[in-house]
């Protein structure tokens, strides 16, 4: 019995470890990783729409990411991506256009889904969209970090 219990234990202490927000693996070749924190006032009419599910909006500050954030509701909370395509260098076509809640690279027009950050279509790319961390502070703050 006591082997069930230390074993019982151990599985506990691993699946709780294991959900820490602060382990998630944010690498990817082409976009380097920028430490930085970026308040998104949803009072604000530039990110307004964010109050309502389903609405995806851009934000670009000097430090908000590399080209910029996606910032999306999905009804049950906030998601957060990097502005740049996940699969190409940094050049003039590697910053993302917003569609609703879709975002497509134009270096090779895959389009990602801003809830998941995976590409739609089944097509096969090494990397998902950059995440990033969300917190909501209140009703209409939201901070954004790397």
């Amino acid at each position: 019995m006591k082997k069930y219990i230390l074993l019982f234990g151990l599985l506990m202490v691993a699946i709780m470890a294991s959900c820490d927000d602060d382990n998630f693996n944010n690498n990817n070749k082409y976009l380097p990783n920028y430490s930085f924190q970026v308040p998104v006032d949803m009072s604000s009419p530039l990110y307004s729409q964010l109050k309502f599910a389903g609405n995806a909006v851009y934000v670009s500050t000097v430090t908000s990411g590399i080209n910029g954030i996606f910032v999306t509701n999905t009804g049950t909370g906030f998601t957060a991506f990097e502005a740049s395509c996940p699969n190409q260098p940094l050049d003039t076509c590697s910053r993302l256009t917003l569609n609703g809640i879709m975002a497509t690279c134009p270096c090779d027009n895959v389009e990602y889904f801003l809830y998941t950050g995976q590409p739609t279509g089944g097509v096969k790319v090494q990397y998902g969209l950059k995440p990033y961390r969300v917190q909501q502070i209140s009703e209409n703050e939201l901070l954004i970090s790397n």
